[in-house]
């Protein structure tokens, strides 16, 4: 069973910085594609923003370009997101996520991930 185990969240004036991590999957970890999707208050679907595959091809939506990083140590079997420039509109549920390939960000198919961290909050504030 893959588990994966968000933390870093947390509450942030607009311009500042947070960094997210998530614990992957203990097994063959470094076969997944890793990521982060987000749920903004009163939003049904979960939004992929940022997406590292196995052999460090990098995808972000234009909504974070530019601002958040992502990277991966898969020595420590875990995935970042380096967040910067934090904006109102990036309050959110932040979930890791982990999949095969990288489809589900590329398609923006939410349904498609094969798991799921727990969530960690960020709330942005003016």
């Amino acid at each position: 069973q893959v588990q994966l185990a968000e933390s870093g969240g947390g509450s942030v004036q607009a311009g500042g910085s947070l960094r997210l991590a998530c614990a992957g999957p203990g097994y063959n970890y470094s076969a997944y594609c890793m990521g982060w999707f987000r749920q903004a208050p009163g939003k049904e679907e979960r939004e992929g923003i940022a997406a590292i595959d196995t052999e460090g091809y990098i995808s972000y939506a234009d909504s974070v370009k530019g601002r958040f990083t992502i990277s991966r140590d898969n020595a420590k079997l875990t995935v970042y997101l380096e967040m910067n420039s934090l904006k109102l509109e990036d309050t959110a549920v932040y979930y890791c996520a982990a999949d095969p390939g990288c489809g589900p960000w590329l398609k923006e198919d939410a349904l498609s991930v094969d798991y799921w961290g727990q969530g960690t909050q960020v709330t942005v504030s003016s």
